[in-house]
């Protein structure tokens, strides 16, 4: 506990001592600008200030180009004081420039705190949230027409009494090829396939054109194409 304590009060009694000197120091180079009594006293503590306003802004909101710019303005002009005055600045002859500086520093501090204080922090953008995907459509459950029960044939009674044959049909002429696109046949052929796993058979040309909804003349298209 002793070490801590004595730790700790090394490190205020250092701080105290810099601050002190770095306070002078302004007062000294603002006494010499040409700002004079309580002028020249308010020069150290609105540098001060500033820069302390700017390290709080980082320590707080995190890094930003605002607090950055402003922390090192006012640690080069707590530098440049204490560097100035350290025999490289003739202080009885101050140059022109160095007296447009001091005169300027308290509208640029006045500006600088206001920036600080009432800018708005860098917040980092929360991401939205995302669109739930659409529910995949429930596939539709097709239904196989109930295949039509064909009656018995008539029992001929003896070889006598059998009836007679009809005169053959003349052929039918044929029909001119209707284009079928490939995208139908490749679903056409998965619907055979998925009917004959479910089934055992083959496909009729009706239970093909009923579950793919197309004309006869193209159901009969597809249906030579998957022969």
């Amino acid at each position: 506990m002793t070490r801590t304590a004595l730790r700790v009060d090394a490190v205020l009694v250092q701080a105290v001592i810099a601050g002190a000197l770095s306070f002078a120091h302004l007062h000294d180079l603002a006494a010499a600008a040409g700002q004079d009594g309580w002028k020249a006293w308010a020069y150290p503590v609105s540098v001060d200030l500033l820069l302390v306003a700017a390290w709080r802004r980082l320590r707080s909101d995190g890094p930003s180009r605002l607090a950055w710019c402003w922390f090192l303005i006012a640690l080069i002009a707590s530098l440049g004081a204490n560097v100035a005055t350290a025999g490289l600045l003739d202080l009885s002859n101050v140059p022109a420039w160095l007296r447009i500086l001091v005169a300027a520093w308290p509208a640029l501090a006045f500006m600088g705190g206001t920036l600080l204080v009432h800018s708005p922090a860098n917040c980092s953008s929360t991401p939205t949230a995302s669109a739930a995907p659409d529910p995949e459509p429930m596939p539709e459950v097709e239904t196989e027409p109930t295949p039509a029960v064909e009656p018995d044939p008539a029992p001929v009674d003896s070889a006598d009494h059998a009836p007679a044959l009809l005169p053959a049909d003349p052929a039918p002429a044929p029909q001119p090829a209707v284009p079928v696109p490939a995208a139908l046949v490749d679903h056409a052929r998965k619907v055979a396939a998925d009917h004959e796993e479910r089934t055992g058979a083959r496909i009729d040309i009706d239970t093909l054109r009923a579950r793919l909804g197309v004309p006869p003349h193209m159901a009969d298209a597809i249906a030579a194409q998957l022969a």
